[in-house]
């Protein structure tokens, strides 16, 4: 179970980072766009996902952010009460309210944009706290034992 914790959270940290890649795709493709003459207003937001390069990043953003990062941190909140991994619970409940935090500020920047400053900053925390979750079932990982006398890992 130790290598199940280690592993979702893993995937929430590399998740964190597929936000940040689909996120910075979908900007870029989007001024890339209204550079080359493409306006942005209502009618261009609902024209559908492929109205420029890189629109399908928000969706990614948007579904990644509000399913799958969800759904890793549930499971390794579960998965945390079995794995024994010291502050296991700890840190995989961090995780869980850091993404529901992370959810909340998305969500309510689209109305107060400002939000979104703080919704970047977290998504770095965000990744912090899962690899320290993940180091942490390291640490507990059972070591290989030691011959007697040695004091050297047995070969």
């Amino acid at each position: 179970m130790k290598t199940v914790y280690r592993v979702l959270a893993y995937l929430v940290a590399l998740a964190v980072v597929i936000q940040a890649a689909t996120i910075a795709f979908a900007v870029f493709g989007l001024l890339k766009w209204i550079d080359d003459g493409g306006v942005l207003d209502r009618a261009a937001t609902r024209s559908g996902p492929d109205s420029f390069t890189g629109a399908s990043g928000f969706v990614a953003h948007g579904t990644n952010g509000q399913m799958i990062v969800p759904i890793l941190a549930v499971l390794l909140l579960v998965v945390s009460f079995f794995a024994k991994v010291q502050s296991g619970v700890v840190w995989a409940g961090a995780v869980l309210l850091t993404v529901v935090v992370e959810v909340v500020l998305g969500t309510f920047a689209h109305a107060l944009p400002e939000l979104g400053i703080l919704h970047g900053i977290l998504a770095i925390a965000l990744f912090a706290i899962a690899v320290i979750a993940a180091r942490q079932a390291e640490a507990a990982a059972p070591r290989e034992a030691e011959p007697a006398g040695t004091g050297r890992p047995n070969r």
